[in-house]
Parts: C-alpha cells; sequence; structure tokens
C-alpha cells in the first residue's frame, strides 16, 4: 500500500506539470508558439481563437482608444520545412467570422459532402476560386466573414508574414478566427506570432467580463459577513466552540478567494495576459474552503461537539474523504481555469468533473445519514434548544441539495442547446449560481452558530452523554420479566420504543 506521504507527493508533482503544461497560454494576447495545421476533411488548419466581443462605435478606428472592439494580428509568420515540396498554391489565409455566419463557410457542388477548400466542382460553378476557402458574404454584413492572407512568393521561401491588420468589431457576437491552408504540399506548416482580441471595457473575453464585477460584489459581501462574524467572535471569545473556529477558517477563505479571483480578472482585464500565479492562488483557496466547507457540514451533521466530543474511529475516513476530494477539486479548477481564455467550454474537464461529482454525492448521503442519527439522539435526550437548531440545520441544507440539482438540470439543459456558444452573455450565471448557493448555505450556518452568550448551551455535554449512554444501557439489559414498576420508570425516563437506531448509535460509539 502506497503511502500518504507518497501519494500527496505524486499528485502536487501531477498538479505541477499540469501548470506548467498550462501556463504558456496568454489571456486576450493569443500566442502561437509553432503550432501545426491539423487536417480537416480537405483543409488544413489551426484555430487561432474563439471569443464573445462587444460591438464598438465604428468611428473608432484607432485600435489603442478606450472604448474600442477588435482583433489584431501582428508578426503572424508561416514556417515550411525545408523538405516541402514546391506547389503553384501555397496560399495561407485567415478567416475570423461570427458563429451565426457559420453556414457562410464551406459549401458542396451538387449536395455532395460540405468543404472548406474550393474543389474543381465547385470552381467550374464560379463560386470560388480553387484552392481557397469557401465563403459568402453575411446576410446580416456583407463586409463578413473577413478573409485575408498571404503567398510564398518564390519556391524557395520557407516563411511568409501576415502584414499588421486590425478587424474592428462592430456587431456583438461569438467571434471565431481560423487560419486554414488548401495544398496538401504544405504539410509540415507551423505558424507564429500572436493575435490580440479587445472589448470595449477591456482584454476579458465577453463570457468573463461579467464576474469581474460579481467578484468585487462577492467580496464586498464576505466583507460584510466577516464583519459580523468577527463582531460576535471578539465579543464572546470565552465562549466560542471548536466548530465556530472552523467556521471562521471558512469565512477567511472565503474573502481570500473572492479578493483573489477580482484581482486575477482586473489583472487579465488591464493587460490581457493572465497571470498563472495568482489564477493558481485563487483556485488553491477555493478549494480548500470548499473541503473544509463539506467537512464541518458533516462533523455538525455527525453531532460533533453536541452530542459527541469527537469522531472517534471516523476522524481517518473523514480526513480521507476530504484529502481525496481537494485534489480532484484541485485539478478540476486547474483545468478549467489557469491558462483559460477561450469563451469555448474545455472537453477535457469532462473528465476532471467525474470524480468530483461522485465525491458530493457521497458528501450528501453520508451528511443526511448522519443527520437523521443526530436528530433522533437530541429527540431522544429532549434537548429541546439543539433539536431546534439541527432542524432548520436540515431544512436549509434540504433546499440547498434541491436547488442543486435543478440547478445541474438547467446546465445541462443550457450546455446541450448551445452547441456553438451563442448564449456566451448569459454563461456566466452558472458559475456565479454556485457561488451566491455556497454563500447562502454560509450564511445561514454562521447565523445558527454565530458566538454568543449562549453558545455553550449547544456545545457537548458530558452529563448529557452520560445520562443517554445509561439509558441505552439500560435498554440493551432490560429482560423480558421485569416488573411494571422498572418498565414505568424507564417510561419516564422517555426512552421510547419507536428510536430504535439507538442502541445501534451506542454500539457506533463503543466501537469508536
Amino acid at each position: 500500500m502506497a503511502s500518504p506521504i507518497g501519494s500527496t507527493s505524486a499528485f502536487f508533482i501531477f498538479l505541477h506539470s499540469l501548470i506548467m503544461w498550462l501556463r504558456f497560454v496568454y489571456g486576450s494576447v493569443h500566442q502561437y508558439n509553432a503550432d501545426t495545421f491539423i487536417s480537416k476533411g480537405n483543409a488544413f488548419l489551426v484555430h487561432g481563437g474563439s471569443e464573445g466581443l462587444y460591438s464598438s462605435s465604428p468611428t473608432q478606428n484607432d485600435s489603442a482608444t478606450a472604448g474600442a472592439s477588435f482583433i489584431q494580428f501582428e508578426n503572424i509568420t508561416f514556417r515550411k520545412p525545408k523538405e516541402a515540396p514546391k506547389s503553384s498554391s501555397e496560399l495561407v489565409q485567415a478567416i475570423v467570422f461570427e458563429v451565426e455566419d457559420r453556414e457562410a463557410i464551406g459549401g458542396s457542388a451538387y449536395g455532395g459532402q460540405r468543404a472548406v477548400c474550393c474543389t474543381a466542382d465547385l470552381a467550374k460553378l464560379g463560386v470560388c476560386k480553387q484552392g481557397e476557402v469557401i465563403h459568402r458574404p453575411s446576410s446580416k454584413n456583407p463586409d463578413w466573414p473577413r478573409v485575408f492572407g498571404v503567398s510564398f512568393n518564390r519556391d524557395d521561401e520557407l516563411v511568409a508574414k501576415l502584414p499588421v491588420k486590425t478587424i474592428q468589431i462592430t456587431r456583438t457576437g461569438m467571434y471565431n478566427l481560423y487560419f486554414i491552408h488548401c495544398d496538401p504540399n504544405l504539410e509540415g506548416l507551423i505558424i507564429e506570432g500572436k493575435t490580440i482580441w479587445k472589448n470595449p471595457t477591456g482584454y476579458l473575453p465577453g463570457r468573463m467580463a461579467p464576474l469581474m464585477k460579481f467578484y468585487l460584489f462577492m467580496s464586498l459581501a464576505f466583507v460584510l459577513l466577516g464583519f459580523f462574524w468577527f463582531s460576535q467572535y471578539s465579543r464572546f471569545w470565552r465562549e466560542v466552540l471548536p466548530l465556530q473556529n472552523c467556521i471562521t477558517l471558512v469565512i477567511a477563505l472565503g474573502m481570500f478567494e473572492m479578493t483573489l479571483w477580482y484581482f486575477d480578472y482586473a489583472g487579465f482585464n488591464d493587460t490581457g495576459i493572465r497571470k498563472t500565479r495568482i489564477t493558481v492562488w485563487a483556485v488553491t483557496f477555493g478549494t480548500i474552503k470548499q473541503t473544509v466547507a463539506r467537512l464541518i457540514i458533516l462533523m455538525v451533521s455527525m453531532g460533533y461537539g453536541v452530542v459527541r466530543p469527537t469522531l472517534g474511529g471516523l476522524t481517518s475516513k473523514v480526513i480521507l474523504l476530504g484529502g481525496t476530494f481537494f485534489m480532484a477539486s484541485e485539478v478540476l479548477e486547474i483545468v478549467e481555469n489557469v491558462g483559460a481564455i477561450n469563451d469555448i467550454s474545455r472537453k477535457g474537464r469532462l473528465f476532471a468533473v467525474f470524480p468530483v461529482a461522485f465525491l458530493d454525492a457521497f458528501f450528501i448521503i453520508w451528511t443526511f445519514t448522519s443527520l437523521s442519527k443526530t436528530l433522533n439522539k437530541l429527540q431522544a435526550r429532549r434537548m429541546a434548544a439543539k433539536l431546534d437548531i439541527y432542524r432548520k440545520f436540515t431544512n436549509a441544507l434540504a433546499v440547498a441539495v434541491i436547488f442543486s440539482v435543478g440547478w445541474i438540470c438547467y446546465e445541462v439543459y443550457f450546455k446541450s442547446t448551445d452547441v456553438y456558444n451563442e448564449k456566451w452573455e448569459e454563461a456566466w450565471i452558472i458559475p456565479a449560481f454556485w457561488q451566491v448557493l455556497s454563500f447562502s448555505l454560509l450564511c445561514l450556518i454562521s447565523a445558527l452558530w454565530a458566538p454568543s452568550q449562549n453558545s455553550m448551551r449547544y456545545a457537548y455535554s458530558e452529563d448529557a452523554g452520560e445520562e443517554f449512554d445509561k439509558e441505552d444501557t439500560l435498554v440493551l439489559i432490560q429482560p423480558m420479566g421485569l416488573s411494571k414498576d422498572i418498565g414505568g420508570s424507564l417510561d419516564d425516563r422517555s426512552v421510547h420504543p419507536g428510536d430504535g437506531n439507538l442502541n445501534g448509535d451506542l454500539e457506533e460509539e463503543k466501537t469508536q
């Protein structure tokens, strides 16, 4: 069996390698570092980027003007290998189009297979020139799609450079850029250089732009929650329970997480380059917060500090579940956020989602199973105050789970009906909802377990615990022939036959 230290070391080595692989992707400055053209149908292409861009005024022709929206091509260079055979065409084209105009790209002769590059049959029909990308004017804007290119001038020329060009964006939409050539003799062709994509308010892609304001709002919300909590904490610090210390940690982590996300997005918006270090810190703080929050909910559900002083033999299992969830969530968030600039979903995310979804489901099942046992214990002990707070907590968790399931169904519907990312302007609501839901649950827990002069009434009481254990013991050893007096005294002590889990709970506590 592998040691925990060895497993942890292997995980961090894997995480470091993943970050190093992703860190070469820059923000809205899309870098092309010797990218190779890939064969698709009868064309060879490189995906240059996909981003939601808001329109700017047509009078703003200067790309440096504040409020301008544009795509700028800088130092785009194509290099072919020395052993490449000579060709008559050797044309490489760049095509920029809005996703609604996707049907204007490509075509087919006589209803045959759709092609991106103009074929001999289509050339005979006079609809295109052989060896070039097939495109037709958009029905909404005759100037689009934008297609331009460069050719290798001489047979011995190995480098062709695209002129510096800026495309002004005058219509809001999801824009796609592809570099395409139609010549099989250019096999091994690579592209270098960069393109700069800018929205009127900055370099943030359209899908991410609303999140910057959202994280600023969430930062302020955590500050208000922190002010309430820490004021109560400082007033009643002598009455603080271990559980309340854990809640303090979650609030502090949330404040750091939201602040880091805001600075990550603000820096990205100002420079067009997403700094990996800030993103990784934001991801890590968020993952730690999610893990600790789930563990707190699970421990509260088990009655930690309320009906039991420790978790006993379950401690190692809880820690193992928390550690596994942290690792799976960290990988998922790294894949989803580090180096993420294009407004398209990553297929690799699907492979990272399943472990997190499975662990979340396990958390939920274990939590509600433990809550059921804890509620039975509180009811048997006639602890009205604790029972009331636990019922409110249970109802809140049930509502949160119902909302989560409903939102997951909506998210699946949203993504299944948005194949081409045409709803990019509303996509920010998906991650924002989960942040609002977790924050709302944290606010409720903070209100229920806020430090006060009566905090100790919710703490574990040894006397109550011993009394409950004694009651359980009497139930276990009661013989069938006991007198009515003994039976009556047991009835007076409120050992109800309906509380069928008490024996099992006692055995569980003893084994722990």
